[in-house]
């Protein structure tokens, strides 16, 4: 949970929200974006857990959100043991990587499993609706701190701060704000000048759900691929790189989408700040192995065909390699901590180390 701090105004965009009576959730189809804006309503466990597995709804911190609802969509049908279990089974197995998810399923499984079935859909739903509001604190006070960090390059260069980032790390990722992105927006609400490379991030391209997002808020921005984030560093173009997280371990080491370790590498090399934005509940208090951490591999079709739209206004998807040729879809990578300069959480930065984890978060670590 987040340290209490400044009251945390509503966020201007969502990807994810309950429908009032509690009976659903709509979100921000991401898999049509950014060509079309399309909501989809989850009713079912399901609905959910096909959103999550597809990524319609993706992120750590939103995967933990959803699954969170979805197991209260599952109980408001069956509220009985075996549901549940059934529930847990069927969500826990959407993605690996995400330790946000395990950690959501355990948080509500922990609060309805006492109560008596009729009880425990009601209370899945507020166990859901808190965690919501947990990861916008969260998300707000990341901003609060990584803003720090900007406004320090800001004062150093007479010319807007650059910032590379991989992947999305923004709201379309979580409850509002964004992790990795929160202390962009911030600094832009307060008038620094910045502007953001944005990494393609192949295969599933969430560098354009990236620049989709900066564009909703005038954020200057170029994307780039995947593999010009060394050139850039070189060249001196990168002030400072800001990634996001789906595992860290208690060890310091962070699993992000596939292509952030080789950043770090350039990062290390050129001398520039790496910084991991890290909400508490991506760190994994049980793994101090980053090599035990699962590594999703999805279907390689994502690497054998692209989407986009076409010529005439069609959303099309073409193949782009050769019939018969073999693929793989690794997810994620591990950037080890010794590359990590630091470690942005909503308790403020700190080292990308056991004793910088454990200095911010002393009740978890024991």
């Amino acid at each position: 949970m987040a340290t209490p701090g400044p009251t945390v105004t509503a966020p201007p965009h969502r990807a994810l929200w309950p429908v009032p009576d509690g009976w659903a959730v709509e979100i921000l189809d991401q898999t049509r974006l950014p060509h079309e804006r399309v909501v989809r309503r989850l009713e079912t466990v399901d609905d959910v857990a096909e959103a999550i597995r597809t990524m319609r709804v993706r992120g750590a911190p939103l995967i933990g959100i959803a699954a969170a609802y979805g197991l209260a969509l599952a109980l408001r049908r069956d509220p009985r043991d075996p549901a549940l279990d059934a529930a847990v089974t069927l969500l826990a197995a959407t993605r690996p990587t995400a330790v946000n998810l395990r950690h959501a399923l355990e948080d509500v499984q922990a609060h309805v499993r006492p109560l008596p079935a009729a009880a425990r859909a009601a209370a899945a739903v507020a166990r859901a609706e808190a965690l919501l509001a947990d990861d916008l604190a969260i998300n707000y006070a990341i901003g609060e701190h990584g803003v720090s960090l900007l406004r320090d390059v800001a004062a150093r260069v007479a010319r807007p701060v650059n910032v590379l980032t991989h992947c999305n790390a923004g709201w379309l990722a979580t409850a509002g704000w964004g992790t990795a992105l929160a202390p962009v927006y911030r600094a832009h609400a307060d008038g620094v000048p910045l502007h953001v490379w944005v990494d393609e991030t192949r295969p599933r391209m969430q560098g354009a759900l990236t620049a989709w997002e900066l564009a909703q808020d005038g954020v200057p921005h170029t994307v780039v691929a995947d593999n010009a984030g060394g050139h850039l560093m070189q060249r001196g173009l990168v002030d400072l790189v800001l990634v996001g997280t789906d595992r860290t371990t208690a060890a310091g080491d962070v699993c992000n989408k596939v292509g952030t370790y080789l950043k770090a590498l350039s990062a290390r090399d050129t001398g520039v700040p790496f910084y991991a934005a890290v909400p508490g509940p991506s760190i994994d208090w049980r793994l101090r192995e980053a090599a035990s951490i699962p590594i999703e591999e999805r279907d390689v079709a994502e690497l054998v065909d692209v989407t986009g739209r076409a010529a005439d206004g069609r959303i099309e998807r073409v193949r782009v390699l050769p019939a018969g040729t073999s693929a793989a879809n690794y997810a994620f990578d591990v950037t080890p901590a010794r590359l990590v300069t630091g470690i942005i959480t909503e308790r403020g930065v700190c080292a990308a180390s056991p004793e910088g984890l454990a200095g911010l978060y002393p009740e978890r670590a024991a």
